[in-house]
């Protein structure tokens, strides 16, 4: 890091995000017996399944058109004619979700036509996105899939009276925060298709027999009948609304956005939504856990108040994350997210300036670049987001708490839900363990004290 402060127009360093095509490949991997497929170099490909791989511990498969000098000159039609027609002969999915890469973005390939001209078997379905890596970031990738599930797949049908049932769209999120966002709609007795779904997919068990398609996933059919549902839920404004209103303009189902569920507001506004529109009773277990929230909140609260917190990663995850450590009492300093969108500015600030702090910085389109220099300016006690940032907390010696994607050094966190009241205990956890454990590190042989 060098002395002073250096500010780049061009280009990011050290981005908070990656590239769209992994959002796509994600959000495919929600829908039952889908093989995504990159329409691309095999090396998009492979870096894009690696990367999932590595913060989901478990394999994640896609194929690719194989780009070459040929069709990078002379456009990648003939690649994926051939992909589409193999991929159903040889690895029998039900639906192939296809995304494109800068390359393909690039040369200009026109993939509607090229899916149409295709050979897809009868009962067979193949989707598509347009994803440039040089646009957006992962969330944008994950949105675009996601609305071409709607686009393609959802259907209104005219003669069916509108199914008591909620569409959720989760956002970019966990197996196990999509898990715990179903276990509370469950609870309150509400039928739903959540999709993407990506439980049973990356979090499947081991078992003695592979399964290629593993039994977790949206089904197509389930797809299609998003449009007879009453109401949609579309959790995290950058990864989930574009779908939300594509499926009210074309089948006419209303649309609620909310936050993604992390936190004790953000949670209970999902409840309270789905127990007004259904008339829901919010079962007892619920308010026992929302009380065990509020409880452990007032019984550690000297842990964490008052202490500075530098957030960054997803749009979708940031927003709710920086509500949450405002009813913590905590003080979010700096703010970032890689993805674009000036609303995040407003959204974050106004929600900042409302719990009355005034010194701090929120960029959308950032890099951890800039908060580095922010730090290095004015520290922090506390650094919350993805892997990423640990280089920060290393020169800087400041811990670090890992939320968000992607988490590529430690073990067992897509397991573990954010979301819900049971996420709100995990983060507390957390948050308050890791600045206990600094604490025990750095005071005197005299303050080393049995309990704190």
């Amino acid at each position: 890091m060098p002395e002073g402060e250096v500010v780049h127009t061009a280009g990011k360093i050290n981005p908070v995000k990656t590239c769209q095509p992994i959002g796509a490949m994600y959000a495919a991997l929600g829908i039952h017996r889908c093989l995504p497929h990159s329409h691309g170099s095999q090396g998009c490909c492979a870096y894009h399944r690696m990367h999932l791989t590595r913060h989901f511990r478990d394999p994640v498969l896609a194929s690719t058109s194989s780009f070459t000098e040929g069709a990078s000159v002379f456009g990648g039609a003939a690649n994926l004619k051939t992909a589409i027609k193999n991929v159903f002969e040889i690895y029998k999915p039900d639906i192939i979700a296809v995304h494109t890469t800068c390359l393909s973005e690039t040369i200009g390939d026109d993939l509607p036509t090229i899916i149409k001209q295709s050979e897809v078997p009868e009962g067979k379905v193949v989707i598509h996105a347009n994803t440039p890596s040089y646009q957006g970031s992962h969330i944008t990738g994950f949105s675009n899939m996601v609305k071409a599930m709607v686009t393609y797949l959802a259907a209104r049908d005219e003669e069916t009276i509108r199914k008591k049932r909620v569409n959720i769209i989760p956002g970019f999120v966990n197996p196990s925060d999509m898990r715990e966002i179903k276990r509370i709609t469950s609870s309150l007795g509400v039928d739903m298709i959540m999709f993407p779904d990506t439980t049973n997919v990356l979090d499947s068990p081991l078992t003695a027999k592979y399964d290629m398609y593993p039994e977790g996933g949206t089904t197509v059919e389930e797809i299609r009948d998003t449009g007879n549902s009453r109401l949609t839920l579309a959790l995290g404004a950058w990864s989930s609304n574009a779908a939300g209103a594509a499926l009210m303009e074309k089948c006419g189902v209303p649309c609620v956005p909310l936050k993604v569920p992390i936190g004790l507001k953000a949670t209970d506004d999902l409840i309270m939504t789905l127990k007004e529109k259904f008339d829901a009773v919010v079962p007892d277990d619920l308010t026992l856990e929302r009380g065990q929230v509020v409880d452990t909140l007032i019984d550690t609260h000297f842990h964490y108040q008052g202490k500075k917190v530098a957030i960054y990663g997803d749009p979708d995850i940031v927003v709710p994350l920086v509500e949450f450590v405002l009813t913590m009492g905590m003080i979010p300093k700096y703010v970032i997210t890689g993805t674009p969108g000036k609303a995040f500015e407003e959204q974050v600030g106004a929600m900042i300036e409302e719990a009355g702090i005034e010194d701090y910085i929120v960029k959308a389109e950032g890099d951890l670049f800039d908060l580095h220099q922010w730090i290095k300016e004015e520290s922090v006690d506390l650094l919350i987001g993805n892997t990423y940032g640990k280089y920060i907390a290393r020169t800087e010696d400041i811990p670090l708490v890992r939320v968000g994607f992607p988490i590529l050094d430690r073990a067992v966190h897509p397991l573990m839900p954010i979301t819900g009241y049971k996420g709100c205990l995990r983060l507390i956890e957390m948050i308050s363990n890791a600045l206990l454990e600094r604490r025990d590190r750095d005071c005197l042989d005299e303050d080393y004290e049995l309990v704190l």
